[in-house]
């Protein structure tokens, strides 16, 4: 009987893996004509990416800079480490090729870690393979941040190795994974807040138990020493780089009481982009069902895990709320590293924990007769379907594919016909993100990164002070957070991507292009005609299409 249930569970491995394989297929078999994330990835990560591979300084110095963005403000710091696996990805493969190999890498650990972590912790015995198995592909096919890698769905591994040291177990495995995952994960994208958790975690033990467990302790610090050591230039920068940086005027606390609570419980139901984890169709309502199960039994000391985890999984959606409360204000104003770094983020433990409690709620479910047991794979199959809908290729069929996005044809054509060698100018871009621009080789003033100085956000504020005196949801955001650097006007206000088929038009711009030209700058990409462009020193030079882009790029030259 042991063996035929052993042979289920592998062949539930064989099945996962084969659906594995065809999550991540269309990355590979489309390449460039796949449809993939704009925000946070084809606007930004990628290019960066790019960009950093071209420039030189992949293992440059800390104090070296990037030329080819922000007139060379922005420094090598701001790029990822060249200890973090990704970056090399991206330097030595495609783009696409570099994404695709990203993506798989990512999903199979996902995949591994909350497997072994179910069964090694939570659900032990073989009859328990269902639902740890399909707990774990629905977890592994979740939304996640592309350029985070492990950071969130490196969790469950990272917890399975600190159990497995936490009851005692002596092994290399646990320390080569505290060991590898730092390579492939980010500290302030997820394994921060999840180091810090582990801290309380081994202190609640100390005063419970009244015992130090010194091995998991010092697991905890080896593994946030590694990420110090893959992570030195970011830890440089924060420490001993005392320019004023972009991110000294972020304000965060602006929220009223009531909208807090209101984001709390939206959040707590819906979550969020950056840690996915799709749980509102079918896990949601089942932990109701299983709370319920459990209080109406009144089996709290049983499933004191589930009940734990529940309260956690509010309490996080209540953390990340209430950090945006206006009352915190004094505090941030006292203390300024509570705006400079987003201690919100406490809230990317959630997929971690809600697959935990979704494990945990079939269990509860499964536990309560014949009916429930029967129900419970067609639950698993349903958050699986759920998941598998939030595909990339079928989640963004609506944008641009990579080679649409990125127009490399057609900026090859305006490249040539500028006729100059791309370091001898400086562009920018209006109805369209300069990440475009970089990736394919220009000189742009604009951009976006959070982390570049001060005083290149008050220049380049000089071309658009017109515009941003004009809106005041625009002024806001480019002042009170900059992030991106962008051309910002009132008539298209915070839209980035106006394709071919638009017909809208600027006709009341008013650019400072003196300030413009005095940082270099000489063309200007926009997406939509300027209608009043003498007025505002420009020429138009030329109109570009390609159909393989999705934009429609009218050159101007500043005159």
């Amino acid at each position: 009987m042991l063996l035929k249930k052993n042979k289920a569970e592998k062949n539930l491995l064989i099945l996962a893996i084969i659906a594995l394989v065809l999550f991540v297929s269309p990355l590979y078999i489309l390449g460039e004509d796949a449809h993939i994330r704009v925000h946070d990835n084809l606007d930004s990560n990628l290019a960066w990416y790019k960009v950093l591979a071209e420039s030189g300084q992949l293992r440059g110095p800390i104090d070296a800079v990037i030329p080819q963005v922000m007139n060379g403000n922005l420094s090598r710091n701001a790029f990822g480490s060249e200890f973090t696996l990704i970056v090399w990805l991206y330097a030595l493969f495609p783009p696409m090729i570099a994404y695709a190999l990203s993506q798989t890498i990512t999903r199979v650990f996902a995949f591994i870690g909350m497997y072994l972590l179910l069964k090694k912790h939570f659900l032990k015995e073989e009859k328990w393979a269902p639902i740890t198995i399909g707990t774990a592909l629905a977890f592994a096919f979740t939304p996640f941040w592309p350029s985070g890698m492990l950071s969130t769905l490196g969790m469950p591994l990272a917890l399975w190795a600190f159990l497995n040291i936490r009851q005692g177990e002596r092994s290399w495995k646990n320390v080569l994974v505290l060991t590898l995952l730092p390579f492939y994960a980010s500290i302030v994208l997820g394994f921060f807040f999840f180091l810090s958790a582990m801290g309380i975690f081994w202190l609640t033990d100390v005063i419970r138990k009244k015992a130090w467990n010194w091995p998991f302790l010092l697991s905890i610090v080896y593994m946030t020493g590694i990420f110090f050591i893959v992570e030195y230039r970011l830890v440089y920068s924060f420490l001993f780089d005392d320019e004023p940086n972009s991110r000294d005027e972020y304000f965060h606390a602006r929220l009223t009481f009531w909208h807090c609570v209101r984001l709390t419980f939206k959040n707590f139901a819906l979550g969020h982009h950056h840690a996915a984890s799709m749980h509102t169709l079918v896990i949601l309502p089942l932990m109701f069902v299983a709370l319920f199960m459990t209080l109406r039994q009144k089996k709290g000391k049983k499933d004191k895990v589930f009940l734990f985890l529940f309260l956690l999984n509010f309490a996080l959606s209540a953390w990340y709320a209430f950090w945006f409360y206006k009352g915190w204000l004094p505090l941030t104003e006292r203390f300024h590293v509570l705006d400079t770094f987003n201690f919100a983020r406490y809230h990317f433990l959630r997929p971690l924990v809600i697959y935990l409690l979704f494990a945990l709620t079939l269990k509860i479910i499964w536990s309560h007769g014949p009916f429930w047991r029967r129900l419970v794979p067609v639950f698993v199959l349903a958050q699986i379907m759920t998941v598998s809908f939030f595909n990339e290729e079928i989640l963004f069929q609506d944008k641009p594919t990579v080679k649409q996005f990125y127009a490399e044809e057609q900026f090859s054509a305006i490249k040539e016909y500028i006729g100059l060698p791309q370091e001898d100018y400086r562009v920018a871009s209006i109805g369209l993100h300069p990440a475009i621009a970089q990736y394919n080789g220009f000189y742009t003033l604009d951009s976006y990164n959070n982390f570049y100085p001060l005083t290149y956000k008050y220049q380049f504020r000089k071309i658009i002070e017109k515009e941003l005196e004009k809106n005041k949801t625009l002024r806001i955001y480019f002042d009170e957070w900059g992030g991106r650097c962008y051309l910002f006007t009132d008539e298209l206000g915070k839209h980035y991507m106006f394709k071919k088929r638009t017909k809208k038009r600027l006709k009341n711009l008013e650019l400072n292009t003196e300030a413009f030209k005095a940082m270099g700058g000489s063309y200007l990409f926009s997406s939509v005609p300027i209608d009043n462009a003498e007025e505002n020193l420009l020429r138009l030079e030329k109109v570009f299409e390609s159909k393989s882009s999705v934009w429609k790029i009218y050159l101007y030259k500043a005159i």
